[in-house]
C-alpha cells in the first residue's frame, strides 16, 4: 500500500498527507464504490434532522414551566433574544428554521471551492463538528434561557454544518457512479429528506424519558442526539474515498455521442456563473422549490379546512363548525398526512434521480414542470369533489417531484459544466434554495391571508387561488429549462489545465484510464454492513411514519 505524500511549500520535497487531507483517502485497488453511497447517508441522515426541528418548538415555549406567563406578547425581538424571566414565542423560535436554510444555502456556496480543494473527508469533518456543536451551543441556550444562543449554536453555526455537509458527497458520487449519476445522488440527498423521520421520532422518545420534576427535557435531548449524530457523521467522513484521476468502472464506455447534453469536458468554478446555463438551471431549481415548498408549508391546515369534518366521519361540518375535540382529532390526521408526504418526498428523490439517468435530466424536469401544472391546477377541482383519495395523491406526487427536484440537479449540473468543479458549483446553485424558502411559503401565506380577509371561509375556496398562482411559477420554470442548452466551447478548460488540477488525484506511477483493480467488490459483506448501519435507522423512520399515516385512512 503506497503513502500518501504533499509537496512542502517552497521545498519540492514530499511530506506525508494528513489524515483529512485529500491526498489520503485517494482509493487503493480493491476499494468498492459501494461503500461511498451509505457515508453518505450517514451525514445527510444527522443533518436531515432539520426538516424535523419543529417537533421542540411547543415544548421550548414553555421551556420556563407552566406557571411563568406562556410569553410577554408585548416584548419586542430584542427583548425575546435575552429575557429569562418570560416562556419564549413559537414565532421567534421559528427563526432558527429560517437561519438553518438560509446558512445552509450561504455557506455552501461561500465554501463550495474550498471542498473541491481539500476533499470531502475534510469537509464531512467540518460539517459534523459545526453541526453537532451548534445543538451542543443550543443546548446551553436552553439551560440558560438565552435565545440569541441558540439563534447562534442552532442556526448560525448549525446551519454552516448543513451546507458542508449537504454538498459534502455530491461531486464525491457523481465521479463514483458516472454511468449512473442521477442515481448515486438521489441515494445521498434521499438522506436529507430521510432525516427528521427518523430524528423527529427519537426527539419524542427522549424529551419522554428526560421530562422529569416539570422540565421539559429539551437540552438534554439536544446532547444526547448531538452525541449520536456526531458518531454518524464522523463515521461516514472517515468513509469517504475519491477515486483516482481517470478511473472509471470496468467495462464501461463514455456516452461521448448519446447526447449533447452531456458534456466530457470540465468549467472552472470561475466561470460557471458567468454562463447563461448556470442562472437558468438556478431559476428551474428556485422555481421548483418554491412551488414545493409552498404546499409543504400549508399542507396540513389545507386538509383540515378544505375536508373538515368528513375527515372523522362526519361529512356536513365545515371547519368553522368543529368544537375542539374535534378539531384536535383532525389536527392528528393532518399529522399523519405531513408523515406521508415526508414518503413521497423521500422517494421521489430516488426515484425521479434514478429516472434521470435513463430519461436525461432536461427531460426529467420537463415531467416536473408538466405534470406539476396539471397537478397544481387541478387540486382545487379535486378538493370541490370531496375525493380526499385523489387529493392526497395529487399532493403526494407533487411532493415526490419536489424532493426529485433536488436530488437530479446535482447530475443536471455534472452534465452540463462537468464534474471537476460540479460540488462547488452545486454549492453555489443552493443559494436558489435558500430563496424559494422565502419566496414559496411568503407567497402562499400572504395569498391565504389576503383571502381570509375578503372574506372567505376555510374550504376549498381558501387555497384556489394559491395553487392557481403555484402552477403559475412552473410555467415560468418550464420556459427556464426549454432554454437551457449545451454550453459553446468558450467555457471549458483546456485538457492541460485539467490535468494539472487532477494531478494530486492521479494514480501513482500510471498515467493510463481503466479501473485501477477499484470496485471489484459489489455488494460484498463490507458493503452490505455499510448499508445496514444507515439502513435499519431508516427503516425504522418509515415503520414510524407509516403507523402514524394509518389514521388518515383508518
Amino acid at each position: 500500500m503506497r503513502m500518501a505524500v504533499t509537496s512542502a511549500p517552497g521545498t519540492g520535497a514530499t511530506t506525508p498527507a494528513g489524515i483529512l487531507d485529500r491526498e489520503r483517502i485517494i482509493a487503493q485497488p480493491g476499494f468498492n464504490r459501494w461503500l461511498v453511497p451509505p457515508a453518505a447517508l450517514a451525514i445527510h441522515l444527522c443533518i436531515g434532522m432539520a426538516y424535523g426541528f419543529s417537533v421542540f418548538w411547543l415544548p421550548l415555549s414553555k421551556a420556563l414551566g407552566t406557571s411563568v406567563p406562556a410569553s410577554c406578547t408585548s416584548m419586542s425581538l430584542l427583548d425575546a433574544l435575552t429575557t429569562t424571566t418570560c416562556n419564549w414565542r413559537v414565532a421567534d423560535l421559528g427563526w432558527i428554521y429560517t437561519l438553518f436554510f438560509v446558512l445552509l444555502g450561504c455557506s455552501a456556496a461561500l465554501w463550495g471551492g474550498w471542498l473541491e480543494r481539500v476533499g470531502p473527508r475534510r469537509a464531512g469533518f467540518v460539517s459534523a463538528c459545526c453541526w453537532c456543536g451548534g445543538i451542543v451551543v443550543a443546548a446551553i441556550g436552553v439551560m440558560t434561557h438565552q435565545l440569541w444562543l441558540m439563534w447562534i449554536g442552532a442556526g448560525v453555526i448549525g446551519g454552516i454544518g448543513l451546507g458542508l455537509g449537504y454538498i459534502s458527497p455530491v461531486s464525491t458520487l457523481i465521479k463514483w457512479f458516472p454511468d449512473r449519476r442521477g442515481m448515486a445522488t438521489g441515494m445521498a440527498i434521499m438522506g436529507f429528506g430521510g432525516g427528521a423521520m427518523i430524528g423527529a421520532p427519537l426527539a419524542n422518545i427522549l424529551m419522554s424519558y428526560f421530562r422529569v420534576d416539570g422540565t421539559i427535557g429539551v437540552w438534554q435531548t439536544f446532547l444526547v442526539m448531538a452525541g449520536i449524530y456526531f458518531v454518524f457523521m464522523m463515521g461516514g467522513a472517515f468513509s469517504y474515498r475519491i477515486p483516482p484521476a481517470g478511473w472509471r468502472p470496468e467495462g464501461w464506455v463514455p456516452p461521448v455521442a448519446k447526447s449533447s447534453m452531456i458534456t466530457t469536458r470540465h468549467v472552472h468554478l470561475r466561470d460557471a456563473h458567468k454562463t447563461p446555463q448556470f442562472w437558468l438551471i438556478w431559476a428551474v431549481l428556485c422555481l421548483n422549490v418554491s412551488a414545493g415548498i409552498g404546499v409543504l408549508g400549508v399542507a396540513s391546515p389545507m386538509l383540515q379546512e378544505i375536508f373538515a369534518g368528513s375527515l372523522i366521519g362526519q361529512p356536513g361540518l365545515s371547519f368553522s363548525q368543529l368544537d375542539p375535540t374535534q378539531k384536535a382529532q383532525i389536527a392528528a390526521i393532518a399529522a399523519g398526512f405531513t408523515g406521508l408526504l415526508s414518503l413521497f418526498n423521500i422517494g421521489g428523490r430516488f426515484f425521479w434521480a434514478s429516472m434521470s439517468d435513463r430519461l436525461g435530466r432536461k427531460n426529467t424536469y420537463y415531467c416536473f414542470f408538466l405534470l406539476g401544472i396539471v397537478l397544481y391546477a387541478l387540486t382545487p377541482t379535486l378538493a370541490l369533489m370531496g375525493s380526499k383519495a385523489l387529493f392526497v395523491l395529487a399532493l403526494g406526487v407533487i411532493l415526490s417531484m419536489y424532493g426529485g427536484g433536488f436530488a437530479t440537479v446535482p447530475a443536471y449540473l455534472a452534465d452540463i459544466f462537468g464534474t471537476q468543479f460540479v460540488g462547488a458549483i452545486h454549492g453555489r446553485l443552493l443559494t436558489a434554495w435558500a430563496t424559494a424558502g422565502i419566496l414559496g411559503p411568503t407567497v402562499v401565506n400572504y395569498i391565504r391571508e389576503a383571502q381570509i380577509s375578503a372574506g372567505v371561509a376555510p374550504g376549498p375556496a381558501l387555497y384556489s387561488g394559491t395553487m392557481y398562482i403555484l402552477s403559475g411559477m412552473l410555467v415560468l420554470g418550464l420556459l427556464a429549462n426549454f432554454l437551457v442548452k449545451p454550453l459553446s466551447d468558450k467555457w471549458f478548460m483546456s485538457d492541460a489545465e485539467v490535468a494539472a488540477l487532477q494531478a494530486k488525484s492521479a494514480a501513482a506511477n500510471s498515467a493510463e484510464t481503466g479501473s485501477f483493480g477499484i470496485d471489484k467488490g459489489g455488494f460484498d459483506a463490507k458493503a452490505l454492513l455499510a448499508w445496514a448501519v444507515v439502513g435499519i435507522p431508516l427503516l425504522w423512520g418509515v415503520w414510524v411514519t407509516l403507523k402514524s399515516t394509518l389514521v388518515l385512512f383508518g
